[in-house]
């Protein structure tokens, strides 16, 4: 049960800030740094910013968020208790186990004339979910580059950081987190792992069995027929722009279907199952059922093995050509009725005390979205000082990050993969 509803003077006060940047670009344009070009600099007022505060407070915050991971379980508790202790905000986790299942929920609401105190307050997104609500009125105003810690974030250094997928996020959703896909080997079975798409499978002709990837539409699934499409297609720039027809689609995709018909029978159990997310290629791992796993943290491999979940033997590497990188956000519905409380918790997601603590890969291990170069010194000794751990790679050995597809590719490979394959 909500304990406060939302102060229009507050709301009303952040909004009009709000259009001072969102007015040069309201629509949802696409790729090539659309994003970069229409952030315009944060614009906050801290006396606005104050009633924000004292508006949340008493509010219940109801944070969709994937629950499949105890460790980022255990983190969003602590984001909990911390919330409720320093601006009395009751911040639950409503673990799903997939973003499109809250989308659903808030286009539901809003088909059934629900346009207030709605069930999401927040939302774990990016992507195609981030698209879909976006395309359908689904977010409220923009608020993210109000944050008073969004002047931590530096778009020009970290350019996904204000551009999901190639849509431009224009303040709708704050950055939480960085993604890159890496690979993990097994160095005490294989020490010259494969280095690039086309290489991984002359691999396997090797080495059969030895590779697998999770069953789309998991993400990770779907990140691997991504990436391999993006080193397989004539001209990667076309997968920047919405799919044009079935045909385009079709012609574009045929050099990935041709690569997978091949790769299949070369996989963990000739490709006749596969995993069902990035969780359980750990296990196979470890048991060296398989040898090269991937993953989308960088840091992955280190919590593994700190938590004894992987051998100390296994390492991360990528490819030569770089491999696909994106962040992720929170996001607040149109008709969130605790819209102050959840741009305090986002606010506080962003504060370099939780991005620390997320990347520390003890806990989670999870890159930020902030510039070590906008922190003071006390904020920038404490990201220095997290352990790194021994699987992972120096920013500078993570390479170049390749640009994710527009969404409407997502979709049509996720359906694509399943009419071919899925048994």
């Amino acid at each position: 049960m909500r304990v406060r509803r939302v102060s229009p003077v507050a709301v009303m006060a952040v909004f009009s800030a709000a259009v001072l940047w969102a007015a040069p670009g309201t629509g949802s344009e696409s790729g090539n740094g659309a994003g970069l070009e229409r952030w315009h600099g944060q614009i906050w007022d801290a006396e606005i910013w104050s009633d924000v505060v004292d508006a949340a407070a008493g509010q219940t915050v109801y944070f969709h968020a994937w629950g499949g991971s105890e460790t980022t379980n255990a983190y969003l508790d602590w984001v909990a208790d911390t919330v409720a202790a320093r601006y009395d905000i009751d911040m639950r986790h409503v673990r799903i186990s997939d973003t499109a299942d809250a989308v659903g929920t808030v286009l539901a609401e809003k088909a059934a004339g629900r346009d207030d105190d709605g069930a999401v307050d927040l939302v774990w997104i990016n992507g195609e979910n981030f698209a879909a609500m976006r395309e359908n009125d689904l977010l409220g105003a923009p608020f993210a580059f109000n944050l008073p810690n969004f002047a931590y974030v530096d778009p020009t250094e970290k350019p996904t950081v204000v551009e999901d997928f190639t849509i431009p996020t224009d303040g709708l959703e704050s950055p939480w987190g960085m993604a890159q896909l890496v690979f993990m080997a097994d160095t005490a079975v294989e020490s010259t792992p494969p280095t690039s798409i086309e290489d991984l499978l002359m691999y396997l002709s090797a080495n059969p069995g030895w590779f697998t990837y999770p069953q789309p539409p998991d993400f990770l699934g779907v990140t691997f027929l991504k990436q391999a499409l993006i080193e397989l297609v004539d001209e990667p720039s076309a997968l920047q722009e919405p799919v044009r027809s079935a045909e385009q689609f079709a012609e574009v995709t045929a050099p990935l279907w041709s690569y997978l018909d091949e790769l299949h029978p070369l996989l963990w159990r000739r490709g006749e199952v596969f995993p069902a997310n990035g969780s359980a290629l750990i296990p196979l791992l470890d048991d060296r059922e398989i040898v090269i796993a991937l993953n989308f943290n960088p840091r992955a491999a280190s919590a593994a093995i700190e938590n004894g979940e992987l051998r100390d033997t296994v390492r991360t590497f990528v490819f030569e050509g770089g491999t696909i990188g994106n962040s992720h956000f929170v996001a607040i519905p149109y008709n969130s009725g605790a819209r102050e409380g959840a741009m305090v918790v986002a606010n506080f997601l962003l504060s370099p005390e939780a991005q620390a603590r997320k990347e520390d890969p003890t806990l989670w291990g999870d890159p930020t979205v902030l510039s070590m170069d906008l922190l003071d010194a006390d904020d920038r000794a404490m990201f220095e000082a997290l352990p790194r751990g021994v699987a992972t790679l120096a920013p500078e050995e993570l390479g170049t990050q390749l640009a994710e597809p527009h969404p409407s590719w997502t979709d049509g490979l996720q359906d694509a993969w399943a009419g071919r394959y899925e048994r």
